[in-house]
């Protein structure tokens, strides 16, 4: 597949992380043969590789919610999702010979003892955000059910890739340490998060959305289980967007993302839906969506598309469709298609080349910026952990199935799914 522009590599990892891309790649099992040796996807799982090694505290392991990709940056708040795809970054990196198995055990190893030992908790759960160095809590932030389960995610991701026994003893503890009954707070679902000055949240995680990764942890728990049949507890809507049907929420295109990134739905159902395919139905939407606002915004297309929670020239928004979400004003956000590789290749594919090649500003040391606006030129001067996890995670799933493979080793997933009904599709 063609790659335009000839700055295109980047004298990545130095010092201990020397070794960039290998002479000749490690074999590579599942994922699309046709994407496997893509070297726009391979240059981007690079770069994202370089921010979650760079934008981390060595000591800590804990990963920047958000980092400059020019100049000097100031920020040392991390957020524990962010630190979750950064230990499968640290897979990534390892498995594509980014980054040597000792650099990338010694970093993966720093992270879980600090997980383990020192970073604060409440029946397991961690805060959203803390200082990236002293895991102080930032923000006054929630103590939180999701954000635990997005590091959890990448902890027992780290445990099969590496399959050592300490790595595995501590991603073990971190897990197990965790209270899932305690976060259902005397209901059928799992409360949003805990507040030490005020208690549980108002919100539960009761109807679809970014949810099905921690459910499916929660109930195979082999500590502190919650009940099988809470998988069935939370609603599941049903939209419609022309002839297309689908379970969703009003919320942007992520949600149908993040679990998949790490749990394999591919031919799998329960009494409800195929998730994957729901998610692809998702994406498909999403695209016509957004050409559909051609009148206002030219520049989207076939080849240019994408709107989720991102970065804007505002500030932070949640934004999206369908339907109409947030204040949308023609900005692109890369991980919106990026985040839905596995879903429809071609497509999603071929945004991302088209804005590598129309859009070199866009194009950065750490891989695509957060978000861009082509009307005025305005580019995002920082890079967001989680966008660019769900770029780097499923960019590694279309072309090797790596994760997935990896991943679904854990024989806790793999019971739960059973105990949720999951079946062949």
């Amino acid at each position: 597949m063609p790659v335009s522009r000839r700055d295109f590599l980047l004298s990545a990892f130095s010092g201990a992380a020397a070794a960039l891309l290998a002479p000749e790649t490690p074999a590579l099992i599942g994922g699309e043969p046709k994407y496997r040796h893509d070297p726009l996807l391979l240059e981007l799982e690079r770069r994202s590789c370089l921010f979650f090694f760079e934008q981390a505290d060595p000591k800590t392991g804990l990963v920047k919610d958000r980092a400059r990709h020019t100049g000097p940056d100031s920020h040392t708040v991390s957020s524990i999702a962010a630190t979750g795809f950064g230990l499968s970054a640290l897979c990534i990196a390892h498995a594509n010979g980014f980054l040597n198995r000792e650099d990338a055990l010694n970093r993966t190893r720093a992270t879980l003892e600090f997980l383990a030992s020192r970073m604060p908790h409440q029946h397991g759960f961690f805060y959203h955000f803390v200082d990236m160095h002293t895991a102080e809590r930032a923000f006054n932030s929630e103590i939180s059910s999701i954000d635990t389960a997005l590091l959890l995610l990448g902890v027992l991701h780290a445990r099969e890739h590496f399959d050592r026994a300490d790595i595995r003893q501590l991603a073990g503890d971190i897990y197990e340490r965790v209270d899932w009954s305690w976060m259902l707070n005397d209901g059928e679902t799992l409360d949003h998060g805990y507040k030490p000055e005020t208690g549980f949240l108002k919100s539960r995680w009761d109807s679809y959305s970014e949810l099905m990764g921690m459910y499916l942890l929660a109930i195979g728990s082999p500590s502190h289980p919650i009940p099988a049949s809470s998988w069935s507890a939370w609603k599941r809507p049903v939209y419609e967007y022309g002839d297309l049907r689908y379970i969703s929420a009003q919320a942007p295109l992520f949600i149908h993302q993040s679990t998949h990134a790490w749990i394999d739905f591919r031919h799998r159902r329960d009494s409800f839906a195929n998730y994957f395919q729901n998610s692809t139905t998702a994406t498909l939407a999403h695209k016509r969506f957004c050409l559909s606002l051609r009148d206002q915004y030219p520049w989207y297309s076939n080849e240019l598309w994408g709107i989720t929670a991102s970065d804007s020239e505002h500030g932070y928004v949640v934004w999206g469709g369908p339907p109409v979400m947030g204040p949308i004003d023609g900005t692109i956000v890369p991980c919106a298609a990026g985040g839905s590789l596995v879903f429809m290749p071609e497509d999603c594919r071929l945004v991302l080349q088209t804005i590598f090649d129309r859009y070199p500003q866009a194009w950065t040391r750490y891989g695509f910026v957060d978000a861009f606006r082509p009307k005025d030129q305005w580019y995002d001067p920082e890079i967001i952990g989680i966008d660019q996890g769900i770029l780097l995670l499923m960019a590694e799933n279309l072309r090797t199935g790596g994760v997935w493979k990896s991943f679904m080793r854990n024989s806790m997933i793999r019971q739960a799914l059973k105990a949720a009904g999951f079946r062949r599709d």
